[in-house]
């Protein structure tokens, strides 16, 4: 099969046209999916996750995971609304949420690097640790009346595009053409795929591990913010379970939980799946615990099914014979030409001649 025929039959393409008969179908059969007003709420709920998903997604390409990335979210917000509660300025604290978010995902980096812990049991520990902080900042309560510009401003668009869109497009090209169109992207396939061989190429795998992690904390802080300012409510709860749902629309966009393979316009048809399925649940009342089922399921779907796929094309690769010699006759040997002259021996290398 050639490369460009696996590309177009790949799990992402599959992903991408599901999603496009699923938002047929919805458009037809769920009362208000296709208008303007739920088209721009589907924007603003997939926002967080798409914007998670995209340093995750390079996350997992290395082949590690980054389990904290709600709590991280979830302590941006409370130090949002501590600060501003305090009365500092929101300039200030977004600013000041940036850097908490890599100093969090510092954290993370440093773990699973210098100590060489595994990333799994880290970010779960890391999960429950962010969570818990943002309990101690905030408690229980809730901070309201952000600037009405900013909220505004995230909740708002122009001509039916909410403005957020623009942002996240800028991250979407940003990150895509690092990991697929850079040195550094092809980097991250091979420690995926490879951590040891990587290592041998002279790729500085911790190194890129720890930033790669720093960069989902600020990206998740950023996030945070975003939550904070769509629902002018800081909260210590904000974006609880959200690593749920972005890791099960990566994986369902086709990224290999063992890393080595992926693409990011994978994970964004995953991202937008994810996000149109939950949406059209909601407008036919299904109930949140239901909406859960549902996301496991996909995690669970999008786990297996990536890895059956790949064993069925690894079976029927072995049966195919082998350059395809079975079935075309090797071509005959081409005629002498007749004016070649005759080679001549070396008379001193016969054996004639050696013995005498």
């Amino acid at each position: 099969m050639s490369d460009l025929l696996k590309r177009f039959t790949g799990w992402d393409v599959a992903v991408i046209a599901v999603l496009v008969l699923f938002v047929v179908v919805a458009s037809a059969t769920v009362d208000n999916f296709a208008s303007a007003r739920n088209l721009s709420f589907l924007v603003l709920d997939l926002a967080p996750v798409l914007l998670i998903a995209l340093p995750m997604t390079l996350i997992i390409v290395t082949g590690e995971i980054d389990l904290s990335v709600a709590s991280t979210l979830g302590l941006s917000s409370a130090v949002m609304g501590a600060l501003w509660d305090g009365g500092m300025s929101i300039e200030l604290i977004v600013v000041v949420c940036l850097v908490l978010g890599a100093v969090l995902g510092a954290v993370n980096g440093l773990f699973v690097t210098v100590f060489g812990l595994p990333s799994l049991a880290v970010t779960i520990g890391t999960l429950a640790l962010y969570r818990g902080l943002a309990l101690v900042v905030l408690g229980d309560a809730a901070v309201a009346q952000f600037p009405g510009t900013w909220t505004g401003w995230v909740i708002g668009g122009n001509a039916g595009i909410p403005n957020i869109v623009w942002p996240l497009l800028l991250l979407l090209v940003v990150f895509g053409v690092v990991l697929h169109a850079t040195p550094f992207g092809r980097s991250l396939f091979v420690m995926g795929a490879n951590k040891e061989a990587a290592r041998f190429g002279g790729i500085r795998v911790a190194r890129t591990t720890f930033w790669l992690y720093v960069v989902c904390g600020v990206v998740s802080a950023l996030a945070g913010i975003l939550w904070t300012l769509r629902y002018s409510s800081a909260r210590a709860d904000n974006g609880s379970g959200l690593e749920l749902a972005v890791v099960a629309a990566v994986l369902l966009g086709g990224v290999s939980i063992f890393g080595g393979r992926g693409t990011l316009w994978g994970v964004l048809g995953g991202v937008t799946l994810l996000a149109a399925l939950q949406n059209a649940l909601r407008l036919a009342d299904v109930s949140n615990e239901a909406l859960t089922v549902v996301t496991g399921l996909l995690l669970i779907i999008s786990v297996l099914a990536p890895n059956a796929v790949g064993a069925i094309r690894s079976a029927a690769s072995r049966r195919r014979p082998p350059g395809g010699a079975a079935t075309s006759p090797a071509p005959p040997d081409p005629p002498a030409p007749a004016s070649s002259p005759p080679v001549q021996s070396d008379p001193s290398s016969s054996p004639a001649v050696r013995s005498s």
